[in-house]
């Protein structure tokens, strides 16, 4: 009889033991109810309208249609080529300076001294000043004849230039004043991935006569290229996302010099009131934006699972 009873006891146990496991789950899922509801109300809502505003072809009298004609009229428009061309021109002369100088500021600031992180802290400075008062900052600078840096180069006996009014320079103009300001954002990540760096690949390296150039190359980055791809990532959404000092410095002028996609975005939307033409641009500057990161992201996997043992 004892044992019958064990026995018919059994199943409630195994449905216990079943049950059990549903539980961290449900409570998962409950913790992380309102941030799904956030990012699906506040992110992935606005994409849906986005998409489908952009569809919807709207005539200035007639009934709306839907189709492809809002893509059609921005891939027809030389304003909007105008624009991607001066993003990509702007994109590479941007993150590739603004890498490039947060790994140096990274590599001379290592070691934990009270003096780097000073320096830390001062080089971070510019990423606390928000981009409008940065750009208010730099129209005093680039001010032709009048400025800050004119005023310098004529002590030097140099000639300024009109940094922001010249069509040839003023998207140059705009990228110093970029990578003045997230070099040092840059710079975090950077270092942290070299206190990730196992000490013993350096002392290898050394033990084989490896000069600073060498353990660069064969150490520093090889290790460094999950960050690289992560902070990557990151600048391209600050290329996409960053708009407030066009709007401060030059207006996308002159001659469209500086129209970027967004400020392109900007200009259809509230300027020429042509929302489905904006969402359009909207549509395809994210999907360029979602391709470009997807590389970068799945070349840092990649560099994860070879780095793994």
């Amino acid at each position: 009889m004892a044992e019958l009873a064990i026995g018919a006891a059994e199943p409630r146990r195994g449905g216990l033991a079943l049950r059990r496991p549903r539980l961290p789950r449900l409570l998962g899922l409950a913790l992380l109810a309102p941030s799904l509801v956030f990012l699906a109300v506040f992110t992935y809502w606005p994409v849906v309208l986005v998409t489908w505003q952009s569809l919807r072809v709207a005539p200035r009298s007639g009934a709306a249609v839907f189709g492809l004609g809002n893509y059609q009229a921005i891939f027809a428009d030389p304003a909007f080529a105008h624009a991607l061309w001066n993003n990509l021109i702007y994109a590479i002369g941007t993150t590739a300076p603004s890498l490039a100088l947060a790994l140096a500021f990274a590599l001379a600031l290592a070691a934990a001294t009270r003096i780097n992180t000073l320096l830390r802290s001062i080089l971070f400075l510019p990423v606390l000043i928000p981009l409008v008062a940065a750009a208010s900052i730099f129209l005093f600078i680039f001010l032709p004849g009048v400025g800050l840096l004119d005023y310098h180069l004529a002590r030097l006996g140099l000639a300024g230039a009109n940094w922001i009014g010249d069509p040839d320079i003023a998207l140059y103009s705009l990228m110093v004043l970029s990578i003045w300001k997230n070099a040092g954002y840059y710079m975090l990540f950077f270092l942290a991935g070299l206190q990730a760096i196992p000490p013993e690949a350096y002392e290898v390296a050394l033990i084989d006569g490896a000069g600073f150039w060498q353990r660069l190359r064969f150490v520093t980055l090889p290790y460094l290229r999950p960050t690289i791809a992560f902070v990557l990532v990151i600048a391209l959404l600050n290329i996409v996302t960053q708009v407030d000092h066009i709007f401060v410095l030059t207006k996308g002028g002159p001659s469209d010099s500086t129209s970027l996609l967004l400020f392109y975005v900007y200009q259809e939307a509230v300027e020429r009131y042509e929302p489905g033409k904006a969402a359009a641009a909207t549509v395809v500057t994210l999907a360029l934006l979602l391709a470009l990161s997807a590389l970068s992201l799945q070349r840092l996997e990649r560099d994860r699972m070879a780095q793994d043992p």
